[in-house]
This record gives C-alpha cells, structure tokens and sequence, in this order.
C-alpha cells in the first residue's frame, strides 16, 4: 500500500521499501527500493495504459525539482506526448548529434587502431597511417564525416591519380573501407564518396598500369647464391637462407618467434599470413642449423631474427640480394625461383608446391582433410629443395662470383 509523505523533511527517515505518495501532487511517488536507495517516480495513464516515469534518485534531484520535472511532464501528457518516448527520442538526437560531429581525422585513426590485429605486420600499419596523413587529412582532416563530399575525395586523388596510380589507387580503397566503416557504425548517412564502381569511375580517368613482376634468381643459379650468403657472417644472411630454404614471405621471416617453432615444424599464425589461415612448414636440417645460429646473436630474444630484440628491417634482406644481383627481389627469388624448379625439374605435383607456398590451391575441404598427409608429402619436397640449393657447384660458383667482385 502506497504511504503518503506529508512533510518534506521527513523523506530522509524512510526506511521501508514501498512506494510513498506526495501530498499534492497527483501520481508523484517516491519510490524506496529494498536496497532503500530512493527514486522519484511519476505515475500516469495515456491512451488506456499505466507507465512509471522516473525522475532521478534523492537527494539527488530535490523535493522542488522532482515536482518541477513532475510539471513538465504533466504538460506533455496533456497534449497527448509520452514523456518516457519523448526523453528517449532526445536521448538519441543529442547521441546522433554528437556523433555527427566526430572528425574524419579523429574516426580514421580510431578505425585503423582497430583493424591493425588483422595484419600480418607493423609496415601495413605504417603504410595506412602515412598515405592518409600525407594525402587525406590536409584536405579533410578537420571535416565532419558527415560533411564529407565526393569532390572533396576527387580534390585528394586527382594530383596523383595518373603521376602515382598505385599509390592512389590503394588510398582510395582505404578512404572507401574508412566511410564504409561510418556509415555501418552510424556516423554517416549520405552514400560512400569514395566507392569506385558507379562512382568514382565515371570522374576520374582511366589509367593502364603494367603489372611489376617481383624480379627472381633462376633458379640454375640458386646453389651459388646460397654458397654466397653462407660466407656472410650475419643475422641478415641467416634470415635470407631461412627465407628461402623455406620459400616464406620477407614478413613471415622477420616476425617469427621462437615460440612457433616445435621440434622441426614451424606454425605461423593466421595473422601473419597473407591468405589469413595458419601455415606449418617442416623444417629441413639446414633450417635448424640455422635457428641455432641465429640464436647466438641475440640469444634473449623473442623474434627468430633480430638485433637488441628487435626484428630486422624488411630492408636487410633485400640489400643482400640486391649486392648480390643488381635488381634482384627477396620475394620473387625466395617464391618465384622455388616454383619453376619444381615444374622444371622435379616430379611433384602444382598442388604441392602451391601449398608449400601458402597458396590456395584445389578444393578447400580436401586440402583440410589431408592437412597431415600434406605436410609430409612437403617434408620431402622441402628436404630435394634443401639438397638442390646447397648442391655441390655452390662452391665453385662461389669463388667465381667473389673473384669477379674483387
């Protein structure tokens, strides 16, 4: 049964959980919980159904302003508005409000902050970051997302769309996946500005690009390069062999931890592939002998590979190719070398060789299923490799090769 209230100041001496009544004040109550915490409460009917409409905690919103809110209200109800809808429908304007005021520079930095555990390494993280600093945000930077047109997405691609087409190219999918992002997350209604297809595409101009190849080693001449990289005493060199004895990408190398490595099998985690799906490779002798050598340079860290703790530069790798053949790439020697020796020169089959590779290549279910048998049916690829790379002319090719330089 509700109490009535009849002296304001004796609500501090209510004790009892129920629901007390204000005198003078039509379907006002102070309602006192079992935890005796105290709230006020307006009770009102409209259009045949009862509602409870609260008005804040005591003493926290005093006697006066509960009954002042109580005659706002009271107003609403009168006109026929609910003030419990009306409260929350303002809610939701002043949060869209807020919303629509976020900057694009303020929103960007948070989206990329939250799509960086998906990639393989800190470069990718590095590279967003930069392209939309340098091109993106002295044009919109200070912009509401909201705001945000499609000129103001031609204004930051035109001065590099024909001079430097890649670059603009991979920063107008990153501005794209940016608003698509706002947009989901309800910080913008207008369309995407820098979608492509049906869009953008019908401004800006057209542009041929030829397709870089990653320059590779043949592979005739992979023994003596390896004989080369054997006399260098380095951890750069350690790492190039490792690379591509094992023909990984220069990122899966530079990451890898001592932690991923059991007995002879190395598991990268899926985050650091570039398919996005974990990948083991049997380590051949060479290999091992290899990790144990590169542990002596910086034997308390973490990374495979690395100086003072910390990873080699992508770099390092690269200039040892290149000092060793002018052009000549990490990726397309260590991938590319390794995938015409197996068609020129060997009996196993594409399938093999695209999953040494990390490739996907015939049905998904399949290659699942025989994930084990795979592995070892490489175990024997990856051990032929070993012995072709480390073949009997490396020596002599070797002298050769120091003979010319000297």
């Amino acid at each position: 049964m509700k109490k009535k209230s009849t002296d304001s100041r004796t609500l501090n001496g209510l004790d009892k959980p129920q629901r007390y009544s204000i005198p003078g004040e039509r379907g006002m109550l102070l309602w006192v919980r079992p935890d005796l915490k105290k709230y006020w409460v307006l009770r009102f009917s409209l259009h045949g159904r009862r509602y409870d409409y609260s008005m804040g905690s005591f003493p926290t919103v005093t006697l006066a302003a509960a009954k002042e809110k109580a005659l706002k209200a009271r107003a609403m109800i009168m006109d026929g508005v609910n003030p419990i809808e009306a409260r929350t429908q303002a809610s939701k304007e002043a949060k869209r409000k807020v919303q629509h005021s976020i900057t694009f520079r303020r929103f960007s930095d948070e989206y990329i902050e939250s799509i960086s555990p998906e990639w393989s390494g800190p470069r990718q993280y590095e590279r967003w970051v930069n392209s939309i600093a340098t091109y993106a945000l002295p044009t919109i930077g200070h912009m509401t997302l909201e705001e945000i047109t499609t000129d103001d997405i031609v204004e930051i691609l035109t001065p590099i769309w024909i001079t430097k087409n890649e670059t603009a190219s991979k920063l107008r999918a990153r501005l794209q996946r940016i608003f698509s992002a706002a947009i989901t997350r309800g910080l913008r209604t207008k369309a995407n500005p820098a979608d492509l297809k049906n869009h953008l595409e019908n401004i800006l101009p057209s542009v041929r690009r030829d397709v870089k190849h990653h320059e590779a080693l043949p592979y005739q001449e992979m023994p003596a390069f390896m004989s080369y990289l054997r006399h260098k005493s380095s951890v750069g060199s350690l790492a190039l062999q490792f690379t591509l004895l094992n023909v990984c990408r220069t990122g899966e190398t530079l990451y890898a931890k001592r932690t991923e490595i059991v007995d002879d099998l190395w598991t990268i985690p899926k985050f650091r592939m570039k398919m996005r799906k974990e990948h083991q490779v049997p380590l051949c002798s060479r290999s091992l002998e290899i990790l144990e050598e590169a542990k002596l340079f910086d034997p308390d860290s973490e990374y495979l590979f690395s100086i003072s703790g910390q990873p080699l530069s992508n770099m390092t790798m690269l200039m040892l190719c290149r000092r060793y053949k002018s052009g000549l790439t990490t990726h397309g020697t260590a991938r590319a070398t390794f995938r015409t020796w197996v068609s020129d020169e060997t009996e196993f089959s594409p399938e093999l060789a695209e999953a040494a590779l990390a490739h996907q290549a015939g049905d998904a279910v399949v290659l699942a299923y025989n994930r084990a048998k795979m592995v070892q049916r490489r175990r024997l690829l990856m051990n032929q490799w070993q012995v072709f790379c480390l073949g009997e002319t490396s020596q002599k090719d070797l002298v050769e090769t120091q003979s010319s330089e000297n």
